[in-house]
């Protein structure tokens, strides 16, 4: 019979198939990308030297490396894709030079990335009927797809696999196998080949050899896929050769389906290729778009623990655990030992797209010395909402400072079985963030004190040679200097370009020995250091002054920290911190001084948050911590921003109690001092939107403001405290009536949360809860999250949750100020709105710095007012709710590199004393076994 009346074979159009698989991932994606904006799957491909062949024909980054590059530098290209959240899918060209490991490369490729699908742990969860792999070949899944598309059966059938391939015979064989057909693998050394092939209806031959498989080996209506492309001579092509498959092109008269050569399997590959990248990104964006829930349980015990036994026995997640479950990558986090980790600001820039989560602030009434627990119900709301109502939350406090650690407070890191955990390393050196602090504005002081030194001892050519000293003939500026060359109009950029006049003016910054603003810090209660002398060595040559200490969370770099929002903003900020006037006046600044460089340096780690937990597993930031009585007392601005992006609800689509969750941020002391800076400076340097504020109030503050007996540390409570008094507590509650007026006058809901302590009666709770809903709180829950951990504040997460809710689509919040206001209003504002004061009044020397501020054009910045926690007044000892009274204003300062003037009301102590018996007597180590005794 003529070959033209021959049957042939169905054609399995490989380029046809492909191109409805790329129209269905096309419109896959599309979809996709209407509830997901900013979904974007991407695939990189690394080459490695010159091939003209490796092409790919797909839309995707290329990088292409050197044919002599080294396999450490080819690991690090790799270890850098494999940690970038926004590539899904990454292949290397094969093969590569002989001096790399072609086996070490496909392997040191992220699994979940592995879109070529050859890592052993892909193929090795292939070949187990149990589990799937992330991606199967691509060669071998284009095949499985072909016979899909053509509706050819599978399960039953003698299936043959010519080629044991790890790219594809082997995966191709146990994929067939999976699919329920009877599958057998030959190769080279398999005897009687033929015999085995006549007998498969489906025949897959993948050995690279041009038309091994004869004709009449396939048996009549079978399936042949041939997956091979051999270059086989033909004098009568152009190319003198053609394309031939490992099958013979006759055996299409013998089978009922079968693959042409070209287009057969080959495009199949690029669509299956593109396949695993879309799969990829899919389950990349939907795994990241919600963070995983895991509590870590309590067995709580009665009585309860000291907060350390508690810690102790309660073994935190590995930290490694915790990021994972927030869907970090391995570039995005750097564990400082096993349960605690820095955050790279990376991940603000990845999720940029995400709707923040809901903003929760707690505040507190005034307090007493000992604190009412705003640290323990922060932690305790947190777990109560991750634990207990299974949604996503994270906590975001101050890193606490080792003087109240050591001194007469101890630690905040919470308390009972609301803490954070490990309590030690928090409350202890953590990630040396306060270090690194103390360390770089210790350095700005004695670089201050050495530039007025030598400029004292050294004529203007004396101090060019050193500042811009020749180096193989040739002067140069530093890179610090050039803010100050612009700063003062000289436009050059060659030193010796400069007259001797420019010379003079860039050199001596003239610092005034008596308005060097800037002092050093210590992170211990040291009372003896708050007024010293310094250069008394003969080798200071008289240059004596006057001077002190303060301690180190004063530092005006820790306010820095805390409100920047970027490791430039960063610098920027520090560059500007003034730390002396000249004798003309003029501001001296740390870019003036020339030290901002080294001072990133040394906080470049210090900005990444610090990742921890709570003792019920949800994440903790632990960053920052400026006090709240003499600076501006919030965690940073940073923090919060990562936090609510990683709680938050994926791009394009609307934050809902269903689909965000909760980070609550606690700002220092009560609502007129920690809440109003809250509003005021970080909200409006970060543009974020809280949504609820909870107040925390206890029974024993209230009593005391209410006329009780003074509470002092370290002795027992007076009988008012410890037994039921309605009448001191009706006349207290005006303390949080006044902070309640104050949360709801910036246009956002409080919630009372009622630290509950065991000594209280139901009376005294039900009376603050029905006295705090009639003073405008949006609602009032007892909580019990000392003794009860996440447990004991179930009533108050809800609470929040409705809370916040509602505000999403009725928020009012505003800042209370304009801050182009001059000084004087806006501290006015803030003394007769929120202290409720009569008057101010300003001292002669606030009254001229106020001048001189408003001259140099920093009147225009918020104000952080300096005034004592126990009071709404600048003093501590009037109680209560007081009215009418005079805000003495004894002096004024600025930050310009934080951000604020901040006015001094009263006398404030910057750096703490010891009393007489600190916290130190009871901390101590166990020598067997290391474990730390003695903190809370």
């Amino acid at each position: 019979m003529p070959d033209s009346d021959q049957p042939t074979a169905v054609r399995l159009d490989g380029k046809v198939i492909s191109e409805q698989v790329r129209s269905e991932l096309s419109q896959k994606v599309a979809e996709f990308k209407k509830n997901h904006p900013t979904f974007t799957p991407k695939l990189v491909a690394i080459q490695v030297g010159e091939r003209s062949d490796s092409s790919i024909g797909i839309s995707f980054e290329h990088i292409q490396l050197p044919d002599d590059i080294q396999q450490a530098e080819l690991d690090t290209h790799l270890d850098k894709i494999n940690n970038d959240p926004t590539i899904h899918g990454i292949i290397v060209q094969l093969p590569v030079p002989d001096h790399l490991s072609t086996k070490h490369i496909v392997h040191s490729i992220c699994p979940e990335k592995d879109v070529d699908g050859f890592h052993a742990e892909n193929i090795g969860h292939l070949s187990k009927r149990a589990t799937e792999p992330f991606f199967n070949s691509c060669t071998p899944m284009g095949c499985i797809e072909l016979l899909k598309r053509y509706d050819i059966a599978v399960a039953g059938k003698n299936a043959v696999v010519v080629g044991r391939s790890d790219i594809v015979g082997s995966p191709v064989a146990m994929m067939l196998n999976n699919l329920d057909a009877t599958v057998t693998l030959c190769h080279s050394k398999t005897p009687d080949i033929e015999a085995r092939v006549r007998e498969a209806d489906i025949l897959v031959v993948a050995i690279g050899k041009h038309e091994f498989v004869k004709a009449d080996w396939v048996k009549p209506g079978a399936v042949v896929i041939d997956v091979g492309m051999n270059a086989k001579d033909d004098p009568t092509k152009k190319s003198g050769y053609r394309w031939v498959g490992d099958v013979e092109a006759a055996a299409k008269t013998r089978a009922a389906y079968m693959t042409p050569v070209p287009v057969g399997v080959g495009p199949m590959t690029v669509a299956m290729l593109l396949s695993n990248v879309v799969t990829s990104a899919i389950r990349h964006f939907e795994a990241s778009s919600t963070t995983s829930i895991v509590p870590n349980p309590l067995t709580l015990l009665d009585p309860v623990p000291s907060d350390i036994a508690i810690a102790s026995a309660q073994k935190p997640k590995l930290i490694s655990q915790v990021a994972s479950e927030l869907n970090l990558s391995h570039a995005e986090f750097e564990p400082y030992g096993k349960y605690t980790a820095k955050v790279t600001l990376d991940v603000l820039e990845r999720l940029e797209s995400n709707s923040n989560g809901h903003y929760v602030v707690v505040t507190g009434i005034s307090p007493t010395p000992l604190g009412e627990g705003k640290s323990t119900v922060t932690i305790g709301l947190t777990q109560a909402i991750y634990a207990h109502l299974n949604r996503p939350a994270f906590a975001c406090v101050r890193q606490p400072s080792q003087g109240p650690t050591f001194g007469i407070k101890g630690g905040a890191a919470g308390g009972g079985y609301s803490q954070v955990t490990p309590m030690t390393s928090m409350n202890l050196h953590l990630t040396g963030d306060i270090h690194a602090i103390t360390a770089a504005n210790n350095l700005v002081a004695a670089a201050v004190d050495a530039r007025y030194f030598h400029e004292s001892t050294q004529t203007d050519t004396q101090l060019f040679n050193r500042l811009c000293p020749k180096k193989k003939g040739a002067r140069k500026f530093a890179n610090v200097m050039l803010n100050r060359l612009q700063k003062l109009g000289i436009s050059t950029t060659n030193p010796d370009d400069m007259s001797a006049e420019e010379v003079s003016r860039f050199v001596r910054l003239d610092i005034d020995q008596d308005k060097i603003m800037w002092r050093r810090v210590t992170d211990t209660n040291d009372r003896f250091l708050r007024e010293i002398t310094i250069g008394e060595a003969a080798t200071e040559r008289g240059m004596a002054r006057k001077t002190g200490f303060d301690i180190s969370v004063a530092s005006e770099i820790m306010a820095v920290l805390a409100l920047t929002t970027s490791l430039s903003d960063m610098r920027e900020r520090l560059g500007r911190m003034v730390v002396a006037l000249s004798k003309q006046g003029e501001p001296i600044t740390c870019d003036d001084i020339g030290i901002t460089g080294a001072l990133t340096v040394l906080m470049k780690d210090a900005i990444n948050p610090t990742l921890m937990q709570t003792l019920e597993g949800s994440p903790v930031f632990v960053h920052a911590g400026p006090f709240a009585n003499i600076a501006h007392g919030n965690s940073s601005i940073v923090a919060d921003r990562i936090a609510l992006k990683l709680v938050g609800a994926p791009a394009g689509e609307p934050v809902t109690a269903e689909n965000a969750g909760y980070v609550v941020t606690e700002a220092g002391f009560g609502a007129d001092i920690g809440f109003e800076k809250f509003v005021n400076i970080k909200c409006r340097a970060s543009g974020l939107v809280p949504d609820v504020a909870v107040i925390v109030a206890t029974i024993r503050a209230l009593k005391m403001h209410g006329g009780g007996p003074d509470v002092v540390p370290g002795k027992p409570l007076a009988d008012e405290y410890t037994q039921e008094n309605l009448e001191l507590l009706r006349k207290g509650f005006a303390n949080l009536r006044r902070h309640i007026e104050n949360v709801n006058k910036v246009g956002i809901q409080a919630i009372v949360a009622i630290n509950a302590f065991s000594s209280d009666t139901e009376a005294e709770l039900e009376l603050v809860r029905q006295l705090a809903c009639e003073a405008g709180a949006y609602d009032a829950v007892p909580t019990h999250l000392w003794a009860k951990g996440g447990a004991g504040a179930v009533e108050l997460a809800k609470s929040v949750e409705r809370c916040c809710s509602e505000s999403k689509q009725n928020n009012k919040f505003h800042v209370l100020y304009d801050h182009n206001l001059p000084i004087k209003d806006k501290i006015e504002v803030i003394a007769k709105e929120f202290y409720r004061a009569g008057s101010v009044s300003f001292s002669k020397e606030a009254e001229q710095k106020i001048e001189q501020f408003t001259r140099n054009g920093w009147d225009k910045m918020p104000v952080c007012m300096a005034k004592t926690q126990y009071s709404f007044s600048a003093d501590p000892a009037l109680k209560n709710a007081p009215e009418g009274f005079d805000l003495p204003i004894r002096d004024i300062r600025a930050s310009l590199g934080a951000g604020f003037v901040y006015p001094l009301c009263g006398a404030m102590q910057t750096l703490p004393g010891l009393p007489t018996r600190p916290c130190f007597y009871d901390i101590d180590v166990d020598a067997e076994t290391g474990d730390i005794l003695g903190l809370f």
